[in-house]
């Protein structure tokens, strides 16, 4: 597919996210701290009930837009996380098109993308580039 700076990506949504999928990404990551998956001690440390691992929203982004443009072609990840992700969370990830350029011979796309809890806030944001 051909696209210009300012198109629209399709939107998708991801979850309602569960405490299951917490930690399974735990497991996986290896990124065992109890504030993601022990009650009692995400509610000592002043939260209302666990909340999910930040990457794990990374790797939703990061599933759409590999998707989207392919694996082999990602040139630029990076995220910024914005707001925290709770149990029952749906998360609808949305991206445009920021840039279209040449970078040592060749093509690429450049995506800014935004993730939403279904609250409206953000709960991360990203950017990336792609071979075209």
């Amino acid at each position: 597919m051909t696209y210009a700076s300012g198109d629209t990506l399709p939107e998708r949504a991801f979850g309602p996210i569960s405490r299951t999928d917490i930690v399974r990404y735990q497991g996986a990551s290896g990124d065992f701290n109890p504030i993601h998956h022990d009650e009692e001690f995400a509610r000592s440390a002043g939260f209302p009930t666990v909340f999910s691992v930040g990457m794990l929203q990374a790797g939703y982004v990061a599933t759409y837009l590999t998707d989207l443009f392919g694996p082999d072609n990602v040139r630029r990840f990076g995220v910024r996380f914005e707001e925290q992700v709770w149990p029952g969370d749906v998360l609808t990830v949305t991206g445009t098109v920021s840039d279209l350029t040449v970078e040592n011979g060749e093509k690429v796309i450049a995506i800014q993308v935004v993730a939403t809890r279904q609250t409206g806030g953000k709960a991360i944001t990203a950017w990336a580039s792609f071979a075209a």
